[in-house]
This record gives structure tokens, sequence and C-alpha cells, in this order.
């Protein structure tokens, strides 16, 4: 008879023989695209770290001038030096920017477009997540305030330049956490009622929500924009919840490396004849279904509204 202990050794050794082809499984799909990216200008946000820096690094591997607009400039720095070392390519640059005080959303959006006379992609990259109650300089609560609407009113600034440079595409990072949002419009600032997990799967679906008005109001423009979820990623994101933290642990041979997360927005980015497609949700590097809340137009339309609304800004 085996033992528990013994029980415990094949049990270990199985799970090490299987690794490597759960690893190969769990990695998701690779950007296949050879597109490249020579005169071409992209803006991500939050690129000092995980799949924005690795998005970054490859952007710049084809070619493109990349703008990594991040909160910590000396850690942005860092990154773009290490890019720049590892691509060879002296055009990644590094500008301030803090989605959570609109302040420093507009400031970022003036110096650019004094700065940058085209703009080909723009991957609103940054984010929060499962952060204690707190509130931007702005008095929005922190998932919605820096996840959608800082996102929202910093595309708003850029997409004049965007739309002179078509084609030209907004890539929006979610997550498949949106399937457990709601847009709560009752109670948006989550002072009723509050759980920074939830508000974090809210946020999410607001991005997709964001994604599917702006395509609908861009059509005809040249202008594309898509929604996606990068998987179950290594990320600092997570350092506000113990219980993910723990998961992460337990399951890191499952968890994608930033390179292997960075890949579907690499394929929103670059991909060719995506044009059909905008407003779209993919992941790993494919379409992919979106809940039913995230294909309510009337819901979109009015979050978009309310989103106008706080920020004190009129679209076209």
């Amino acid at each position: 008879m085996i033992g528990t202990l013994g029980l415990v050794a094949i049990l270990a050794l199985l799970l090490y023989k299987a690794a490597p082809y759960g690893r190969k499984y769990f990695a998701g799909g690779v950007c296949r695209s050879t597109a490249r990216l020579h005169g071409k200008v992209v803006v991500i946000t939050g690129a000092n770290t995980g799949i924005g820096k690795e998005t970054a690094k490859d952007l710049a591997r084809r070619g493109a001038r990349v703008i990594i607009a991040c909160r910590d400039v000396l850690k942005g720095e860092s990154a773009a030096s290490e890019i720049r070392a590892g691509t060879g390519n002296q055009q990644v640059l590094v500008r301030r920017l803090d989605l959570a005080d609109t302040k420093s959303i507009r400031a970022f959006a003036d110096r650019f477009l004094a700065e940058e006379k085209q703009l080909h992609i723009l991957i609103n990259n940054a984010g929060v997540m499962m952060c204690p109650y707190s509130k931007t300089a702005d008095g929005f609560e922190m998932h919605l305030g820096v996840n959608h609407l800082g996102h929202f009113l910093l595309t708003h600034l850029l997409l004049g330049r965007l739309k002179e440079s078509a084609p030209a595409r907004v890539v929006n990072v979610s997550s498949l956490a949106h399937i457990l949002g709601k847009i709560r419009f009752h109670d948006l600032q989550g002072e009723k009622r509050y759980s920074g997990n939830l508000a974090y799967c809210h946020s999410k679906l607001a991005n997709i929500l964001f994604t599917r008005e702006l395509a609908r109001r861009l059509q005809g423009t040249g202008v594309t924009t898509y929604a996606l979820h990068p998987g179950l990623v290594h990320s600092e994101l997570v350092r506000h919840s113990l219980l993910m933290c723990l998961v992460w642990r337990l399951f890191s041979f499952f968890v994608k490396s930033s390179q292997e997360g960075a890949q579907t927005s690499l394929h929103c980015a670059v991909a060719e004849d995506l044009e059909s497609l905008s407003g779209k949700y993919f992941s790993d590097c494919k379409r992919a279904p979106v809940s039913a809340r995230g294909r309510n137009d009337a819901t979109a339309r009015r979050l978009w509204e309310v989103s106008c609304e706080l920020l004190g800004i009129q679209w076209e």
C-alpha cells in the first residue's frame, strides 16, 4: 500500500511532469503579425512595468516611436533605457501621466499635441486593481477614475490627432472580470456600497462599453478600437489582494508571463484586417464572447453621457 507521503510524492511528480504542457496551454495565443511600424507613433499608458512594458518593447522592436506614459517617471526612464538598449530603437520616450488626476491628463495631452504631429496607436493599458476605497484627485472612486474615466478623457483629448493620422487604433485593456461587473448608475462612486474586487470588475465592464460606443461613433473616420482580456498574468496589480497573491503563488505554472500577457494587446494594435471588428472584444489573439451587460448599447450610451458630465467635456 502506498502511504500518504508516497501518494503526495507521486502527485507532486505528476504535477511537475504536467507543468510544461499546462504552461503551453495556458500561455494562450501569440501575435503572428510581422507588421513593421517605422514612422508610426504609439502611446502606451502604464508601460513602465508588466504587460505594458512588454508591449512597448515589441512595438519598439517593430520600429515605432513609443511614448511611455506613466506616473512614476523614474521607473519609466529605467524601462525606456532597457527597451532602447534591447531593441536598438532610440525613439522610446517617457512622459508623465497620472490617470488619477485630470490636470495631469490634460497636461500630458497638451505636451503630446505640441510635440507630436501624428498618433497611430493609443493603448490604454494602465490600471488599478482591488485597492482599498480611495478617490482620485477629482473625487472619483479610484477604479472608476483611473481604469475608465482617466482613459476616457485621454482618448477624448488625443482623438483629433488619431483621426488626422488614420488609419489609427485605440486599444483598451479590459479583463474577463468584466463578466462580474455591473454599471451601478445609482452608486458609480461606490459610496453606498463598496467592494474592491467588484469595483475592479465594474471598471473593466466600463472599458468594454466604452470601446463599443466609441466604435459606433468612429465609423467612417479610419480610427478603430478594440477591447481585450490579457489573461491571468503575473502583475503588480494584485498587491492589494492577499487572496490573489496566494492564487498567483499556488498556480504560478498556469499564470502568464508579462510577455505572454502582452500578445493580445499587440494583436489588437498591429494585426492586419481587424477593421471590420472595431468595437469587439479579444482574448488569446482572437475574438471572444462578451457578457450580456457588455453588449448593452443603451447602457453604453448612458455611461458615455454620464462620463462626459463627470469630466465636464463634450464629444463631437
